[in-house]
């Protein structure tokens, strides 16, 4: 009796997904995102484009984090520099929105890549000093700029040439409807992209030197280079994440990207799991639900006990901070681990092992 999974090719065994069951989980998660906005309300689409634009970031910090192993404080400054790139460009440029974006990917990637320069010397604790500090100069660069502590307003952006309030008023959805497809193509493209880099030499470049950069190096690998690459292309996704977030806010300030900002997106990929594309997705969707649900909780109990509903917004912070502790001590590899050995539970179910 066969057992197990066989291939007949190279192609079928390279495949990015090798069973039917992948592919139908893949058709299934594709169905369900095309669905959700016609069904949703706008609170929920708010809630699903938060969703999309942490998890565009937090795969942008997992290609440097998780994948090569340099830890990182600076998600939150990287960030600014695509949501005020891409925020300027449209405002005071008159550049579209869907060619702000590209721009604000590749200034991000430059800055990324020259706080990434300490990289070679620098490892761990003293990295992620080092990233911090990066952190601090773009938020201070940023209050000493023209536009100093005052938020920069991003004009509309216009689908065929119509701008979303007008389709709104005519029926044919709000600003929360038309960005749901905007976040989740870029979303789907961003994860393509990204399994697909892991299966290249460069990828698996990142791989080794998480690893062990110094057998890494033996090897070949250029550290240097390398590591300057990782740092520049989890910038390029990062920003890509902030100049959406500016696009579909519409107002960028320097409050939304503080070292909060960063210390959450790393508690993002903790709680997905490193080195997890999907652990990315599945952390992000955790860290955005969790507060939605107190906020939702402290509502509830404004009427019935006031008492506890002013708790919420600290148990909020208490409840992120206990959770890490908890992923760290017991499930150190995130939400993705929790989901592998739920697949290999059914897989494998009646037989023990």
């Amino acid at each position: 009796m066969e057992s197990g999974i066989f291939h007949t090719t190279y192609n079928k065994d390279m495949a990015l997904r090798r069973t039917p069951i992948m592919r139908w989980r893949i058709i299934l998660a594709v169905i369900f995102l095309v669905i959700l906005p016609f069904v949703s309300n706008g609170y929920s689409l708010t809630l699903a484009n938060q969703i999309g634009i942490a998890a565009i970031a937090a795969i942008g910090l997992n290609i440097l984090t998780g994948f090569t192993g340099q830890i990182s404080l600076g998600t939150g400054g990287f960030m600014a520099i695509g949501a005020y790139t891409s925020g300027i460009l449209a405002a005071y440029m008159g550049i579209p929105w869907w060619l702000t974006i590209p721009f604000a990917c590749v200034v991000t990637a430059v800055v990324g890549s020259i706080f990434g320069i300490p990289s070679l010397r620098l490892k761990g604790l003293y990295l992620a000093i080092a990233t911090l500090a990066a952190q601090e100069i773009i938020q201070w660069a940023i209050v000493r700029s023209p536009l100093g502590t005052d938020a920069l307003v991003v004009p509309p952006i216009k689908i065929f040439g119509t701008s979303l309030t007008k389709l709104r008023i005519a029926g044919f959805g709000g600003i929360d409807f038309w960005f749901y497809w905007i976040i989740f193509l870029s979303l789907g493209g961003v994860i393509l992209f990204t399994v697909n880099l892991f299966r290249t030499k460069v990828g698996r470049a990142f791989i080794a030197i998480r690893d062990q950069d110094i057998a890494a190096e033996v090897m070949g690998v250029n550290l240097f280079r390398y590591k300057l690459l990782s740092f520049a292309t989890s910038s390029l996704v990062i920003g890509l994440g902030g100049a959406i977030l500016a696009q579909y806010r519409g107002i960028v300030n320097y409050e939304r990207f503080t070292i909060e900002a960063s210390i959450f997106y790393l508690a993002v990929i903790i709680i997905g799991g490193l080195g997890s594309v999907s652990g990315s997705v599945y952390g992000a969707i955790f860290m955005v639900l969790i507060p939605a649900i107190l906020n939702n909780i402290g509502r509830a109990l404004g009427s019935t006990a006031p008492e506890i509903a002013r708790l919420v917004p600290f148990a909020r912070q208490a409840v992120f901070g206990l959770t890490i502790i908890l992923f760290l001590v017991f499930e150190p590899e995130g939400l993705a681990k929790i989901w592998r050995d739920i697949k290999d539970y059914f897989r494998l179910w009646p037989f023990s092992y």
